[in-house]
């Protein structure tokens, strides 16, 4: 029997014409009384700068692309992975750190820092693909088994340990960079070459956006995300830090970490966000040990495959508030073991690769339903030759003032 929102759904199959088209609309602007000046030294030069960040084991250059708007938030860029290395916000006071982990050498994430405990890009279909094998046009297509007889993040070596190839655009919104990887045919097991391209954009209304498009010769599969871990704080424990997913609805986990395939409410469940709610709070609802790693349907108007608010998260103490808006169908929200021991846990390691508490970070993977191959009633990630996939995200960065109004 079709769910009640499987028409809303159908809208965002393949190709997500409508989407790309976002990519280019600028963000919504940031109050000025919520843009303090960051720290004044050393000043940040708005634009691009250039530089190598290091050579891989085989003499591949890996270059970093700094992106500074005029208001000093600042996005550094690696090739390898497509990641953020560091992403520069100042709080209320001007104070300026990074909110997403990173590492300061190449060498850092070739040792392993870049999975899971980096913001780089995972495909060519991120999440889990149950049985790590699918069936497209009557062909079954194996996979690398790498998450306990599942696929995970594009298979062993996904596009989180590829250099990409880079090149500055002509961008009206803000410095930005374009990454490009091409996957040949038959890599980690997927049918088709398929050109995959990100557009980082660090706007002038203090979002970073990313924007997605991908092009196949065959009919192949695609679903790129983002993995970056944030902390509004730079460090330290997250407890305090309000966290809002703009959902009614969930794709329901089953066993192995694996979608059912059905769609239920949030309501009454460990899992409703759909009021602003500290991470303290939200995790006593979990069994000891717990974490938070679920798939949520963004609400929308039928129909629609524009930018939609798909969460937000506000950290008390510093004033720094993130919005995440996106065309994508979903987010999911990951965290780690609350209550694990410093250092201890799926990415329990704090900037530059040293431990750091397990409960210092967050992340909301803008994307495609996980598993969506074995599920029809989910949104399409099938891609054919003459379709382009696209999508956008932005984390639209703010500050409130200290008398600002926290959770309850």
């Amino acid at each position: 029997m079709r769910h009640p929102v499987f028409s809303v759904l159908l809208a965002f199959t393949f190709p997500l014409a409508a989407g790309y088209a976002a990519d280019t609309a600028p963000s919504a602007p940031v109050p000025s009384a919520a843009m303090p000046a960051p720290a004044p030294a050393p000043p940040a030069v708005p634009g691009v700068q250039k530089s190598v960040f290091g050579t891989t084991a085989d003499g591949t250059e890996v270059d970093m692309y700094t992106l500074t708007n005029h208001h000093g938030f600042t996005a550094k860029i690696i090739t390898y992975g497509a990641t953020i290395a560091a992403l520069d916000v100042p709080d209320r006071d001007g104070k300026t750190v990074s909110v997403v982990k990173g590492a300061a050498t190449l060498a850092a994430y070739l040792r392993g820092f870049s999975n899971p405990a980096a913001a780089s890009i995972m495909g060519r279909v991120a999440n889990r693909i149950s049985g790590a094998k699918f069936t497209l046009d009557g062909k079954e297509y194996v996979l690398a088994d790498n998450a306990g007889g599942n696929s995970i993040h594009g298979g062993k070596v996904g596009y989180d340990k590829k250099v990409w190839t880079a090149e500055v655009p002509d961008s009206p919104d803000g410095p930005a960079v374009k990454l490009t990887y091409v996957s040949k045919d038959g890599e980690e097991g997927f049918p088709g070459t398929l050109t995959s391209s990100l557009t980082y954009t660090m706007t002038e209304t203090n979002a970073l956006r990313l924007g997605y498009v991908s092009t196949t010769d065959k009919p192949t599969l695609v679903n790129l995300l983002s993995h970056a871990y944030f902390n509004l704080a730079g460090t330290g424990d997250i407890s305090a830090h309000e966290v809002m997913i703009n959902a009614d609805l969930q794709t329901i986990m089953g066993p192995n970490g694996l979608v059912t395939g059905e769609i239920g409410p949030v309501k009454d469940t460990p899992v409703d966000f759909r009021t602003a709610i500290t991470m303290s709070k939200a995790a006593a609802r979990l069994a000891p040990g717990g974490r938070f790693d679920h798939s949520f349907i963004i609400n929308r108007a039928q129909g629609d495959t524009g930018m939609a608010l798909a969460a937000s998260v506000y950290d008390p103490a510093s004033g720094r508030s993130m919005e995440v808006w996106t065309t994508q169908p979903g987010v999911q929200l990951y965290t780690i073991q609350f209550g694990a021991a410093p250092g201890r846990g799926r990415g329990g390691r704090g900037p530059g690769g040293a431990g750091g508490h397990a409960n210092d970070f967050y992340c909301f993977e803008t994307q495609h339903f996980p598993d969506a191959i074995h599920h029809e009633n989910f949104p399409s990630i099938v891609l054919r030759p003459g379709e382009t996939a696209a999508s956008t995200t932005e984390y639209r960065f703010s500050v409130r003032p200290a008398a600002a109004v926290t959770a309850n």
